[in-house]
């Protein structure tokens, strides 16, 4: 079971840049490890998406899409982020009746392997392209997304300010920037259930599924040391987003956080 001394929520992007899960490193250690636990897990990473979440991972990230609403015109164009299996590309693809083009970038290889595969195999190799690339440094031009979109990625960024600065600065104006991700459960013995589930079971299926439980352990442990909505928002709103806000779902375990280049 965790240690509540360890979990204390970071309340600040520099504290996020050193914390590996509850262990501290050094600054410019964190991205090193964080690709470690992805080139271990990516075979498998969707299928343990299914078994940790009951399969509701699915929901929110469709809730996602429906916020993104892209184009069924040609021309609507969107950045995913930490998406290197090419879940919500796809989503967005087929949301926009296979017009919309969707770049994936991802730092790291393992996972983009796996969703160039996905891609070849459901036939949308024109809609969808794969980038090996740092959220903290993109390689496009100013003004170039309708929308940027990380599902359950950003917090494994090192420096979260760049990577949100970054995201501004390729938006267009009037584009919207999704963020998906884990965060404060605000629902009474919810939060006890969840911390149970979360350190209890996750690592050892982890081991079962994918061979790997130390990531896992990772994994839950840097869902605990992520801001909590409203602080994370204050992230979102120093980047220099307007309108920005946050729907919780499933009692506060994921917020959708939404904001737009104005």
């Amino acid at each position: 079971m965790k240690n509540p001394q360890n979990s204390n929520r970071t309340s600040s992007p520099e504290q996020m840049s050193t914390a590996y899960g509850f262990r501290q490193v050094d600054e410019g250690e964190k991205q090193g490890k964080v690709n470690d636990v992805f080139h271990s897990v990516a075979d498998r990473y969707d299928v343990m998406n299914d078994v940790m979440s009951f399969g509701v991972h699915r929901l929110w990230k469709d809730a996602m899409v429906t916020k993104a609403a892209p184009s069924k015109r040609t021309g609507w164009r969107s950045l995913d982020v930490a998406g290197g299996t090419g879940d919500i590309a796809f989503r967005l693809v087929d949301a926009s009746d296979r017009n919309a083009h969707v770049t994936v970038l991802d730092i790291n290889g393992s996972m983009l392997d796996v969703g160039r595969q996905r891609a070849e195999e459901a036939g949308l190799a024109d809609n969808v392209n794969f980038i090996e690339a740092n959220a903290e440094d993109l390689p496009f031009a100013d003004n170039k997304f309708d929308a940027y979109t990380v599902a359950f990625g950003i917090r494994n960024v090192p420096r979260i300010d760049h990577a949100l600065a970054e995201a501004y600065r390729v938006l267009k104006p009037g584009g919207q920037l999704l963020v998906l991700e884990f965060s404060e459960v605000d629902v009474p013995m919810l939060d006890k259930f969840y911390d149970m589930w979360s350190f209890n079971a996750i690592p050892p299926i982890g081991r079962i599924v994918t061979g790997d439980a130390e990531s896992y352990q990772y994994l839950v442990e840097s869902i605990r040391k992520f801001p909590n909505q409203q602080r994370f928002a204050d992230y979102v709103r120093e980047a220099g987003f307007e309108r920005v806000s946050y729907r919780n779902m499933s009692g506060g375990i994921v917020a959708l956080h939404s904001g737009w280049k104005i």
